[in-house]
This record gives C-alpha cells, structure tokens and sequence, in this order.
C-alpha cells in the first residue's frame, strides 16, 4: 500500500475550507444572535446548508479518493479527481447566495454539486476497475 500522499495534501486544503465553513456560520450565528438552529434567517440557513453539504460529501469523496491512490491508482486521475473536488466545493457556497434562477447560481451551485457526485461516481468506478 503507498502512502496517499496527493489526497493527504488536498484533505488538508480542503479541510482548512471546512474550517472557514465553519467560521462564516458560527459568525453567522454571532450576527444573527442565533444560537440553535438558523433562527428563521434565510442567510444563516444557507450557511449552515453549504457547510452541511460539504460536510456530507467531502468526507466520502475523500476516502474513495485516497482508497483509489493508495492501491496504486494513477497520479494523474487522482490529481484530477481532488483538484475537482476543491473546485467544486469552493463554487457551491457561492452559488448558494447568488440570486434565484440565475447563470451564476445554476453555473456554482448546481455545478458543484453535479461536480462532486461526478467525483465521487468516477472514484468508485475506478476503484472497482482496479
């Protein structure tokens, strides 16, 4: 088995993105004197929607990643597996705040997410051709 060392590197990006996730809702919260739940505030929901939802993904899309280097997998797919996973979880919470029904929010939101099931799809399938 060969250390991951790619996915380890992106991990760690990813989750210092985690943590200023976790920064904007909890300052989300000061600001909104909020201390449970989003209080009714559509932009703390929102915050707490996009940090949620990368907390949900990145975890698992992470792990299949590393499986995949560990066992040997090629550096080039593995690289381009995490450099889309960044990218992806960096566009969704922008897309989260852009207006309703627009490009950019179809284009972030909508892409991001599409972009990380494609990551995680594509992690399994060459896990499972290995």
């Amino acid at each position: 088995m060969i250390f991951p060392a790619l996915t380890a590197f992106y991990g760690a990006l990813l989750a210092l993105i985690f943590v200023g996730l976790s920064a904007w809702v909890v300052a989300g919260r000061v600001g909104d004197r909020t201390l449970h739940g989003d209080g009714g505030h559509k932009g703390l929901s929102k915050r707490i929607r996009s940090h949620g939802n990368f907390a949900e993904y990145v975890p698992f899309a992470l792990l299949l990643i590393g499986l995949y280097e560990a066992g040997g997998g090629s550096t080039g797919l593995t690289r381009a597996l995490l450099l889309a996973l960044v990218v992806a979880r960096l566009l969704h919470p922008i897309g989260m705040f852009a207006a309703p029904n627009t490009p950019l929010q179809f284009a972030c939101r909508g892409g991001g997410i599409l972009t990380t099931f494609a990551v995680i799809a594509a992690a399994a399938v060459a896990l499972l051709l290995r």
